[in-house]
């Protein structure tokens, strides 16, 4: 069966306890423990020294009477020094012979046997306890030895010692509660003062600073401390600091991006209007018209085209990919029509994927991702041509583990050195001519979406581009 929790803490008791009302409760708790694990053998001490006592006052009262001129003492007398020394019977053994005091008849029976002389710390715990909880109805016999003699007995009744017991137990209760309270008090106030508080103070600038992040006054100053809490308050210093900055200049980009966005549609609809307008170039029978015409068309086109994408970048979310293990070499083979984008530079188009080989992806984000590289690659070949051989744009794909890699490389001049730092930023990356640097960035969405990364790999010669797709866990 489960073990069902304690009702005090079932419920919404424990919600009200805080981190210092738990603790004053765990502090009260292990001094307890610490008392009891004091009190055991303390109590089992108390009640060896108690019959100790009893048999050394035996032993004295034994050899007093034993030296007294009187050698027959009364009966009244053994009845006062066993009543003084709390015993029924007291024998002694000395010297070749034996002293035995007794008052009337000796009992018939003895409850336990207790033998100081070979007592043991388990034993003793032991009897201790069991002396209090099922105390014996008859009179035990205690052993002992004694100053000049072999040993020394007596015959006790229980009922003293065991009240002794009780009231050296009720004692150091008292003693405990009280210890264990003005521990965990003062515990208390040293946790309060201490951590309880920082802590507050901490878990109160969270929830402030949450509620207006990008408001700097809201962001803690530390306190000077130089423990673990003035090392969290420095640390969420810095954070707060930090995101305060980076929520301000976010909120100004959005800002300035939805203005941007606005100019940019009207830029288009007048860009557009005077793309028309151009058009009617074509019936000026003017030789220099005829002549600047079609760059014009042309420049008002690219404008055009990157206003449009500017707009789509803007505006769209990218759907979670739908990934399901497809075969890689059909998707690499429809690829190769991208060279007819400059077929006056008989660009060749070459791949390097094995028929089996599978991968992990949306086919439709993969076939957008490897598009836009070889695109890319072509577009850089038919502008600046190759740097040795034929123009060439090469696709080769292999597995290492649980990851595909694709390399998408062409040989023509590289991608210049002021270009790397930002290649997959948006409007940063494009190296071509009219160019709206958001097909890298795109690209490089696509595959972190993936779980996997896009790089610039070494090369001797041109650019090469790498895709990791690693399987899905599990997969």
């Amino acid at each position: 069966m489960r073990a069902e929790r304690p009702h005090f803490l079932k419920g919404g008791f424990s919600r009200y306890l805080g981190l210092s009302g738990r603790l004053l409760l765990l502090t009260a708790l292990f001094v307890m423990v610490a008392d009891v694990l004091i009190y055991v053998p303390s109590v089992a001490n108390f009640r060896l020294t108690w019959l100790n006592d009893r048999l050394a006052a035996a032993q004295i009262a034994a050899l007093v009477l034993d030296a007294a001129p009187d050698q027959n003492p009364s009966g009244e007398l053994e009845m006062r020094i066993l009543s003084g020394v709390g015993a029924k019977a007291i024998a002694i053994r000395g010297g070749g012979r034996r002293s035995l005091l007794a008052a009337g008849d000796m009992p018939t029976e003895v409850g336990k046997t207790v033998d100081l002389r070979s007592v043991t710390w388990a034993q003793s715990i032991r009897d201790a306890f069991a002396l209090m909880l099922h105390p014996p109805s008859h009179p035990i016999r205690v052993i002992g030895s004694g100053m000049g003699v072999e040993f020394v007995e007596m015959l006790l009744d229980t009922k003293p010692l065991r009240h002794a017991m009780l009231i050296f137990s009720r004692n150091i209760l008292l003693v405990s509660l009280f210890v264990s309270g003005l521990t965990a008090c003062l515990l208390y106030l040293a946790l309060q003062w201490g951590i309880v508080r920082p802590v507050r103070r901490l878990t109160g600038n969270i929830a402030e600073f949450s509620s207006n992040p990008e408001d700097a006054s809201r962001v803690i100053r530390p306190s000077g401390r130089a423990d673990e809490i003035g090392l969290a308050e420095q640390a969420l210093a810095r954070m707060e600091t930090a995101l305060a900055d980076e929520l301000r200049q976010k909120r100004r980009l959005a800002e300035l991006g939805l203005a941007v966005s606005k100019i940019n549609h009207e830029l288009r609809n007048m860009l557009t209007t005077a793309q028309l307008l151009t058009d009617r170039l074509d019936r000026v029978n003017d030789e220099r018209v005829q002549r600047i015409a079609p760059r014009l068309v042309a420049t008002l086109g690219r404008a055009i085209a990157f206003c449009e994408a500017t707009l789509a970048y803007g505006r769209a979310t990218e759907r979670l990919p739908q990934r399901r293990m497809l075969p890689l070499a059909p998707l690499v083979a429809d690829l190769a029509h991208l060279t007819d984008l400059a077929p006056e530079r008989g660009i060749v188009f070459e791949q390097d994927v094995a028929e089996e080989l599978m991968i992990d992806a949306d086919p439709d984000q993969l076939s957008r991702i490897l598009v836009n590289l070889v695109r890319n690659a072509v577009q850089a070949l038919s502008q600046a041509g190759a740097f040795e051989g034929e123009p060439r744009v090469t696709v080769s794909a292999w597995r290492e583990g649980d990851t595909v890699l694709i390399d998408v490389k062409d040989n023509g001049p590289g991608i210049p050195g002021r270009l790397r730092a930002g290649l997959f930023t948006p409007f940063q990356g494009s190296a071509q001519k009219g160019g709206s640097g958001l097909g890298l960035a795109i690209t490089a969405e696509l595959v972190q979406l993936h779980g996997g990364t896009i790089s610039l790999a070494e090369s001797n010669t041109g650019t090469c581009f790498r895709v990791r797709i690693p399987d899905r866990q599990g997969s």
